[in-house]
């Protein structure tokens, strides 16, 4: 996991407040980046949420949100009356928060989680929501009084946001490209070619191959991180190698029957680069790449040949696959202006074959008034139309594991921890990685 800072290059906020307001009176998605306008098109959502010893109602809340936007002002964007950078007027803030009283808190976080599809229901209010459960009798016997969770449009916010607001740390952005950094001009040439051809065969496919909408499921795990850490040691393999291997070991079942692949499983996963260039987003801190893992039947042959390929991938190139999908996400929006229909639903639920992907967020450790009173595990995740997702969530003791997935995936979760077990179990010889690898490193 790279390094992270809440405003990767320096800008004049100030400045940038007095222009947002002006810009968004006329549409309130003007400011957004064309990464930021396709997650709020694909109606996308994240969620953090954790245990607390603290009781809250609704003035907590409202005192908690005003906190949040003077530590992440973009949550002042995208909707209609947004006042960029300027606090809520309390009637808002009582239409996006909620508490309410429950017996006990056995259940929580998954009874909770969802699509959070209320959020784009009222153009009129902010694009996340502020909710607490709170126990009738007071504390439990692990002293948790209440749980709290935190919905959001994932235009506003990523898994680095998150981390820097559990630390109540500044979590405003900055200019995240690198304009003086200029890829080669036939890179930037074949990327966007590639993205604009990308952008029409997708809207081809979609509407002809686009499967029909699924039951879908979402479900947490929490893990000892000493226990990753002592296997993945014992394995010779990255903590991450053991986390993505894991997952996807597990939920693509035993024998002959395969749940996601049967040969290769493609994944998408996501990491942080201080090393910016001019092609990469303005907003987000994310950069996805794309991988393949070749299916194994045995666990500590397949663990460690994931740790291969991550590893011969970010030796290699890890912008090519990200400056493909911001051309790709710039051609969508212009076909958008012409073609207002477009994306279409069945474009949104079409996911080019990909099987999951894998999101390691930066580790969320509470500090601060903002999570004062929260315990570990903490838990943080994202929804995508149709899309098998997995967000690692590292803190001090725990790394949860957040599932937004096909219910037959969510139905095979519990075989991690099964897996996990089993290979703690096994006696295992030392790591040989592949020659190209090895060369590589």
């Amino acid at each position: 996991m790279k390094s992270f800072s809440s405003s990767s290059f320096a800008g004049d906020h100030g400045d940038a407040l007095a222009l947002a307001r002006a810009a968004v009176e006329k549409n309130p998605q003007a400011l957004f980046t064309d990464f930021q306008w396709f997650l709020y098109k694909g109606k996308d959502t994240v969620f953090f949420t954790a245990f607390s010893t603290r009781s809250y109602d609704k003035d907590a809340l409202g005192n908690m949100v005003a906190e949040m936007i003077a530590l992440a002002p973009q949550l002042t964007h995208g909707f209609v009356g947004a006042q960029p950078g300027q606090p809520f007027p309390k009637h808002m803030l009582d239409a996006i928060t909620s508490v309410e009283m429950v017996d006990d808190l056995d259940g929580y976080p998954d009874k909770w989680l969802s699509k959070s599809s209320d959020i784009f229901e009222r153009e009129d209010l902010p694009l996340f929501r502020v909710m607490a459960a709170v126990r009738r009798d007071g504390p439990d016997a692990e002293g948790r009084a209440a749980i709290l969770q935190v919905r959001s449009s994932h235009a506003l916010l990523e898994g680095s946001d998150s981390a820097l607001l559990t630390r109540s740390a500044s979590a405003s952005h900055g200019v995240q490209s690198d304009k003086s950094n200029k890829l080669p001009w036939g890179d930037r040439l074949r990327s966007a070619l590639r993205g604009g051809l990308t952008t029409l065969i997708y809207l081809v496919m979609a509407n002809v191959l686009a499967p029909k909408e699924k039951p879908w499921g979402f479900r947490t795990l929490a893990i000892e991180r000493h226990r990753l850490r002592k296997l993945a040691n014992k394995l010779g393999v990255r903590q991450r190698s053991l986390m993505f291997a894991l997952v996807t070991h597990a939920l693509n079942g035993e024998g002959a029957e395969k749940h996601m692949s049967k040969k290769v499983i493609g994944a998408n996963y996501t990491m942080l680069d201080t090393k910016r260039n001019s092609t990469d987003d303005d907003f987000f801190r994310v950069r996805a790449l794309e991988a393949k893992f070749k299916v194994m039947d045995d666990f500590v042959d397949y663990v460690r040949a994931v740790d291969d390929t991550v590893a011969g991938i970010e030796q290699k190139d890890i912008t090519s696959f990200q400056v493909v999908i911001m051309s790709m996400f710039k051609a969508m929006r212009a076909v958008n202006r012409v073609l207002p229909f477009l994306p279409n639903k069945r474009f949104w639920r079409f996911n080019g074959g990909n099987d999951i992907v894998l999101t390691l967020v930066p580790p969320h450790r509470t500090y601060g008034p903002l999570t004062h009173g929260m315990i570990e595990p903490l838990y943080c995740g994202a929804w995508h139309t149709e899309v098998n997702i997995c967000t690692f969530c590292p803190g001090r003791q725990y790394v949860t594991l957040n599932f937004s997935m096909e219910q037959r995936h969510i139905d095979h979760v519990d075989k991690i921890v099964s897996l996990l077990a089993e290979v703690e179990n096994r006696e295992v010889g030392p790591h040989t990685m592949a020659p190209a690898v090895e060369k590589l490193r």
